[in-house]
């Protein structure tokens, strides 16, 4: 296929690539991880890997596609085709670029679901609901209330996951549909906007919340005393979520840039807006929590800090209902730019290299993530029963088939083609070529020597920490 689609403008490339980096990374999985690393310094540790180890991946991922035109396959594929045998394999990380949103974009979409759920629930049932037997989270992350039990009962159902699993794959399948300019541009035109309006919105309501204060020092002040190793590996694992790093999806979004557009200048307004997000999403759930509860729910809340913790938050302050109904609508706007973002990649990788048309491509991939996504949301009821991945340590009894998708995509798939993306630009591309790529001149970059040595001396060696966390080696 040629290089037909595009964006119509620069600001549509921003907000369409900050919607992408913008959705439950930012949203969910930052405040939790943040909350449990010790608030304000995971909070320091993250923005500086950002700056540096975030900031270099993804320039780099930008340039490869604007200066291909192509996705990730069609770009990894051409800039090693001229070079020795010696180097052709790395090509290969193309196809595992491709191959990351593939396994994502299904149990993205089941999540997606639940978000689904959550927003038409606050709706329909009063928020006094979620505070019956109401008790704080304890150490051991054990609950006896009403919104586990809610949350649990759902996701074990065997009908109404399935449901809102295929409301919301329809709704980012229709967005997609329609094409970058139309569909993806416009809709993130839309919804971007919106969503910082939200959260800004919620973060003045949780700044005047009786205890915040105590919810704000824990989030902002670094405590040097609870920083560990694990603390810069959770981090960094962070950045593929927040940044979309290593799913093909910048590569994609990269050659949809007209070569008249700065580059370099847009990729930093993307870098700035995720980081922001995240640094609010983080400023209004966690001194919520810390209100809530104390720092101890906070850091016991885990993954279930946004389906089981907040709706108790809100059960417990005036103007709950409300606040219950914004927060959620805004998890679900940020979740369904992600989900856009992720099926475009699969449908543009298609387009180019199955040579289908745009509707078939999309067809396609609705079959993908129907089949993938319907399997992942009965494994909490009927397929309850399926494990996989019994190797990894302190999981003897294997992981449920969503944990398991994600832990092969994010913690082990993302990693590899990271690396591949790095060799590609040091070994095959060469790192003057990427670096006038992006600055389209001779203008001055002034963190152009951050950009390379991150590239040359970090970037590689922090992605092989994250290999070796992600299979225990530090447990």
């Amino acid at each position: 296929m040629q290089k037909s689609e595009g964006f119509s403008s620069r600001i549509g490339f921003v907000l369409a690539a900050a919607g992408s980096a913008v959705g439950l990374g930012n949203i969910w999985r930052f405040p939790y991880l943040a909350a449990q690393h010790g608030g304000g310094i995971f909070l320091l540790t993250y923005l500086i890997l950002m700056l540096t180890f975030g900031y270099a991946l993804l320039l780099s991922e930008n340039a490869i596609g604007r200066m291909t035109g192509k996705g990730p396959i069609g770009s990894f594929r051409g800039l090693t085709a001229d070079k020795s045998k010696g180097l052709r394999w790395i090509g290969i990380g193309g196809y595992l670029n491709a191959l990351a949103p593939l396994i994502i974009v299904p149990y993205y979409c089941v999540i997606g679901g639940w978000v689904v759920k959550y927003a038409a629930a606050f709706f329909t049932t009063p928020v006094s609901e979620f505070s019956k037997d109401n008790t704080v989270i304890t150490a051991a992350g054990k609950t006896s209330t009403f919104a586990a039990e809610y949350f649990g009962g759902f996701i074990t159902s065997t009908w109404e996951p399935l449901i809102y699993f295929l409301v919301f794959a329809a709704i980012t399948l229709i967005v997609v549909a329609f094409g970058v300019e139309k569909g993806v541009e416009r809709s993130s035109k839309l919804l971007m906007p919106v969503l910082i309006v939200l959260i800004i919105a919620i973060c003045i309501y949780c700044a005047f919340l009786p205890n915040a204060k105590e919810g704000f020092v824990y989030y902002l002040k670094p405590d040097f005393s609870k920083f560990s190793f694990m603390t810069v590996v959770a981090a960094m694992g962070q950045l593929f979520y927040s940044l979309s790093l290593a799913m093909g999806i910048m590569i994609t979004f990269g050659s949809y840039m007209r070569k008249e557009d700065d580059l370099l200048s847009s990729v930093t307004h993307v870098e700035l807006f995720d980081t922001c997000v995240a640094f609010l999403a983080g400023l209004m759930i966690i001194p919520a929590v810390v209100a809530f509860g104390g720092p101890e729910a906070a850091e016991a809340a885990g993954p279930g800090l946004v389906f089981v913790t907040m709706p108790q938050v809100f059960a417990s302050f005036p103007g709950g209902q409300f606040v219950g109904i914004a927060f959620f609508v805004l998890v679900l706007f940020a979740a369904v730019t992600s989900a856009i973002s992720l099926a475009e990649t699969n449908v543009n990788t298609m387009c180019q290299e199955l040579k289908l048309s745009r509707k078939m491509a999309v067809i396609w991939n609705a079959v993908e993530i129907v089949g993938i996504g319907s399997i992942t949301v009965l494994g909490y009821s009927v397929l309850s029963n399926v494990r996989l991945l019994f190797f990894l340590p302190g999981k003897p009894a294997g992981m449920d088939i969503l944990d398991s998708l994600d832990y092969v995509s994010n913690s082990i798939l993302l990693p590899i083609a990271a690396i591949f993306t790095t060799l590609l630009v040091v070994a095959v591309i060469g790192i003057n070529t990427i670096v006038k790529e992006l600055k389209g001149g001779e203008r001055k970059w002034p963190r152009e020597i951050v950009y390379r040595f991150c590239m040359r001396f970090v970037v590689i060696p922090a992605l092989i920490l994250i290999l070796l966390a992600a299979v225990g080696i530090f447990d």
